[in-house]
């Protein structure tokens, strides 16, 4: 028992260390890119740092989710420990992993592009817009995961690619959705940091929006959802 939870705690450190390494590295990668266009640079930045995202979701879902359920996200933990299917141990011991891999996935993406590897965001995501686009971000990937284990299983990876690829932009947060992600992107004074004073009001919509996920997938989907 013992040596499957390392290896499913492995699994959670290797996925969400390069999930954060893909969201800071291609975001650095784009404002690199399209330095040079002063008007539409966040925007030109963003299409090739949400294919990216998307990219990797789907490659280390279906990889390693066979191993832990590939959650890399505190808030999708939450959800399955709601349900009763990740015991309290395992619930904590996943979230410890999930944040430290973030910030060592973070530090990777800064050494690979040669910054400095300690940074704090100076980023400003903050307001009623910012919350709640991050609490309807997470209950759609929530919603998305559990009602894709019941219609598809076999397509969880690629919907959960396209999802975040699509709440990148349909968010006014660009759809952060995940608790790790947030702690590491503080660590991250590039395209996709925010300033840690503003991450506590992030995590608290986003567990609020996965924590919603979960009855409104068993609603539609009674029979076990």
């Amino acid at each position: 028992m013992q040596s499957n939870l390392t290896r499913r705690l492995g699994a959670e450190f290797l996925g969400t260390a390069f999930l954060l390494a893909t969201i800071a590295g291609s975001g650095i990668m784009g404002e690199s890119l399209f330095a040079d266009q002063a008007g539409g640079r966040a925007g030109a930045t963003l299409l090739p740092h949400s294919l990216a995202i998307g990219a990797i979701l789907f490659v280390m879902i279906t990889l390693l989710g066979p191993i832990s359920g590939a959650h890399f996200n505190p808030a999708v933990s939450l959800a399955f420990a709601l349900r009763g299917e990740l015991g309290r141990r395992d619930f904590s011991l996943y979230i410890v992993t999930q944040v430290i891999a973030g910030i060592i996935g973070v530090w990777i993406a800064h050494l690979m592009f040669d910054i400095s590897i300690l940074q704090s965001s100076a980023k400003a995501r903050t307001g009623l817009g910012q919350w709640s686009a991050e609490a309807v971000a997470t209950f759609g990937l929530v919603f998305t995961i559990l009602a894709g284990l019941k219609a598809r299983p076999q397509a969880v990876p690629a919907l959960v690619g396209l999802y975040i690829m699509a709440a990148l932009w349909f968010t006014a947060s660009t759809g952060f959705a995940n608790p790790a992600v947030t702690v590491a992107r503080m660590l991250t004074d590039t395209f996709s940091g925010i300033a840690p004073a503003d991450a506590p009001a992030f995590i608290a919509a986003q567990l609020a929006g996965a924590a919603l996920a979960v009855p409104a997938a068993r609603f539609l989907w009674p029979d076990g959802t």
